[in-house]
Formats: structure tokens, sequence, C-alpha cells
């Protein structure tokens, strides 16, 4: 044999072993089980998720009080925080000044009073006029008005709580001159048995409240919100839950928004004027079917989760959400009940990926994660 022959039968002998390797090589590759996925299947429930909203606290009856007349404080009866009665006293003003300007008004009366008993016979036997009696009348008339308005003033010095409530923030102490004319008042007098939470929506979350709500008025609809939570500023739930009294159903051409008040029970006083909080509405989805946030992904704006075809491959299958709850999403379209999706490991996968379902309990996966710190 010539070397020339050799040459070809080993270049043969070594295409033929390398053909089977490659052959062999696809034949591992065709026969290597597809990777395993945990897979559930879809079910319905009722959950409830809730739309949050910052609010102000207010006592229910909120009445300034003011001094109606001039003068100093002369003592101070009742305490920041302190629980008052209608007609209370919790300030007198000094009215040293104004007894003497009343003991003047009092002496004027006397006067006039003289003036008009004197003229009276002399009109009868018509020795004077009558007009100079009239003019001693009127005279009279508003030496005894004078005197009233002082004497109301005197009253005035005495300031009395005009509701039963807790007394607010108190500027003005002893020695202080109050006026009528003060921009702030003496006190604040706050009715807190129940209390207002005064929140607002913009004008997209006002529509969807107009479209979601049943009812055919306003009114009606304000009626059917379910009971509303308040959540405190240090984070905890305010034990009395409460309801949405009025709408102002007008958007605020300012703040572009629309005003809700809700009220609620205070029996501890827990709460007062200038709290905040958030109000939670609660939003109820009957039947509706939920999907784990974990089981989905964003693609250029669009929530998408992987359905299970039923050649066990991996579906991008495009999903429209209509609430969230704690970490699940509710399902408005793009999955039904009863279909299977892949809940972890999606982000190894790409459309129509062929897998080994491994099916789980859906509560295994769809039990919402509490946070470390509240």
């Amino acid at each position: 044999m010539n070397n020339k022959l050799f040459t070809l039968v080993v270049l043969s002998i070594f295409f033929l072993v390398s053909c089977a390797t490659d052959e062999a090589q696809k034949t591992a590759v065709v026969q290597a089980p597809a990777p395993s996925f945990p897979v559930t299947k879809l079910m319905t429930k009722t959950v409830i998720s809730y739309q949050e909203y910052p609010t102000n606290i207010e006592g229910i009856i909120n009445s300034d009080v003011r001094a109606k007349t001039s003068g100093y404080i002369k003592k101070v009866f009742v305490d920041e925080g302190q629980k008052v009665r209608k007609g209370q006293v919790l300030f007198e003003l000094e009215t040293q000044s104004l007894s003497q300007d009343a003991g003047a008004a009092k002496a004027r009366i006397n006067v006039a009073q003289v003036e008009v008993d004197k003229l009276i016979p002399l009109v009868e036997k018509n020795i004077i006029s009558p007009v100079q009696l009239e003019t001693a009348k009127a005279n009279l008339a508003q030496a005894k008005a004078n005197y009233s308005s002082i004497n109301a003033n005197i009253g005035y010095a005495t300031v009395k709580s005009p509701v039963d409530g807790y007394v607010g923030a108190i500027p003005f102490r002893e020695g202080s001159l109050v006026s009528a004319t003060n921009q702030m008042p003496l006190t604040t007098v706050s009715d807190i048995k129940q209390v207002y939470a005064f929140f607002s929506m913009n004008e997209t979350e006002y529509l969807d409240f107009l479209q979601t709500t049943e009812g055919k008025t306003l009114k009606e609809k304000v009626d059917n919100v379910p009971e509303v939570q308040l959540v405190l500023a240090n984070g905890f739930d305010y034990p009395e839950k409460g309801n949405i009294q009025t709408v102002t159903g007008q958007i605020d051409p300012n703040t572009g928004t629309v005003s809700f008040r809700a009220i609620f029970d205070n029996p501890n006083q827990l709460v007062t004027n200038g709290n905040s909080g958030t109000i939670r509405i609660p939003v109820v989805y009957e039947n509706a079917v939920i999907i784990p946030q974990a089981a989905t992904f964003e693609q250029q704006g669009r929530i998408l989760a992987y359905k299970v075809s039923e050649d066990n491959k991996s579906i991008a299958t495009v999903i429209k959400i209509k609430g969230e709850v704690d970490n699940l999403y509710v399902v408005e379209s793009g999955l039904k009940q009863g279909d299977k999706i892949i809940v972890k490991g999606i982000g190894k996968l790409k459309n129509e990926t062929p897998i080994q379902p491994n099916e789980v309990v859906f509560d295994s996966v769809a039990k919402p994660i509490k946070p470390l710190f509240q």
C-alpha cells in the first residue's frame, strides 16, 4: 500500500468517527430531559386590597374662644388639654376701668332722670314746650343705653366655653392685652368624642371611585363605601372603624383634587386636632383570579407571566392587572381559572422553552411576604 492510499484510508476512518461522534452528541442533546420548574394551577379567591390616602384629623366641633372686649387677662382658669363644659369660665379680663365707666354712666342716667322729672310738671302747666321734655327723655334713653353697653362689656370680661370639649393651646396668659380684633383666639375648645378625617383624591382616582362604586347618585355611592380604616402616624391601626360622610364632588382648580370627609368614634380620645395618619378604603375583589407577583415579569411597560402549554412549553403571556393585594396581582385579563403558570425561576426561561412541570399547591407560593420592619 503506497503512502497516498494509506493517507486516504486514515482520513476516511477519521471522517467516519467524527460523524459518529457528532451524531452521538446530537442524540444526547435531543435526549437530555427538559429542566424542571414549579408550576401551579390558578384559582379564584375573594380578596381585599386597600386604597390609601394621607389624612388630617379634626374634632367634630372646633370653637374658637375670642375676647369680645379689650382688656388685660386677669386670670386663666383652665390649662391646655383640660376637659371643660359649656358655660365654664375660661378667662377673666381686668374690669377696673370698665367699672369706673359704669359708675360714670350710672351718674349720667341719674342726671338725665332728674332733668326729665323736672320738666314733666312744667310741660303739664304749659310753661315750657313738650319738645324740651322729649329731648330730655332722649338723653335719658341714651344714657341708659350707654350704661347697658358698659355692663355688657363687663360681662364679656368673663370668657366662658361655648361648647363641651377639650381646651387647645393657650397662647395668651395673665397680663396679656387682648381684644376682639386679635387674629389669634384665646384658645380653641374641641369636641373630640368623634373626629373627622379629611383626605383627597386626584381626578383619576375620583373618576375610578365614581365608576366602580355602586349607586346612581353621589350620595348612594358614598353610602355604599365599606367602613374605612385609619392608620395612625406611628403605623398602628386605630381601633375604631369609620364611615365616609361627605364628598365635595367638585375638583379644586388649585390642587386638582376632590375632598372627602370620614367620621370616627373617639371614645378614649386617642386622636385629637392636628393628628395625621392614613385612610385605608377597602376594595373587595370577589372570585378573582390572582397570581403571585413573583411569578410575573415586566417587559416594555407590560406585565407578563409564563403559562404552561399543553405540550409543556413556557408561553410568555401578557396580563392586565386591576389591583394588588399584598404580594399578589388581581388579574383582569390574559389568564383564567385553571391555567397553569410557572411560579419560580422565570428569569431562566424564554418563550416556548420546553419544561418538566413540577406542580405545587397554589397557597404555598401565594402567601404574602411580611415585611421585616414596620
